[in-house]
């Protein structure tokens, strides 16, 4: 079974494509959305976050998002020491997932796919490519937040150009180039191993 890697910058249309997988009956596993729920059931992830960022980070034995958010998106160290407890977990995670499965091949959909080596768990990675100007203006709607706030979540993430040279395939998602025929053409590459 191939292990492939699915990434793109902040409002690249990652999730869309992902979902697209879906469709064609391929397991998917959402790196972010399973560390904002692990963030909230390990137990020992759960006592590092709290050891490093104080009891304010869990209210009522819940993740304070809005609290951690506002201490890490200002301060890169912050938001390294997150990651760095929480990647660790999460690429656990994503392993005993990928043991689960049977299929073709499973894509695992990450942010920070390079930035928390899980590319070394993976065959290969794919990249969802968009314009900046456009990744602004759909994180500015989908999120409600200013475009300053968008570039700063931007700038904490790694250069897009050097992310897309990092990948074996590129999807364009710039709504000018049709994405399902892209995704289509991948799904019979990978479906005949390759």
């Amino acid at each position: 079974m191939l292990r492939i890697g699915l990434t793109g910058g902040i409002g690249s249309g990652k999730s869309i494509v992902a979902k697209i997988f879906e469709t064609f009956g391929i397991p998917v596993y959402y790196a972010d959305d399973a560390a904002k729920k692990l963030m909230n059931t390990d137990a020992g992830l759960k006592a590092s976050i709290m050891e490093h960022f104080g009891e304010a980070a869990y209210e009522n034995g819940e993740l304070n998002r809005k609290y951690l958010a506002s201490v890490v998106f200002s301060n890169k160290e912050k938001l390294e020491l997150l990651n760095s407890l929480t990647h660790p977990v999460t690429i656990r995670d994503a392993g005993e997932w990928m043991q689960k499965q049977n299929a073709p091949y499973i894509i695992k959909e990450a942010a920070l796919l390079f930035e928390s080596g899980a590319e070394a768990h993976l065959d290969k990675v794919i990249g969802v490519y968009a314009p900046q100007e456009l990744r602004v203006k759909r994180v500015m709607k989908r999120d409600g937040i200013s475009a300053e706030e968008v570039m700063k979540r931007i700038s904490r993430q790694m250069d897009e150009e050097k992310k897309m040279k990092k990948c074996a395939h590129v999807i364009i998602n710039n709504e000018q180039e049709l994405v399902i025929p892209q995704v289509l053409n991948l799904h019979r590459l990978f479906t005949a191993g390759q």
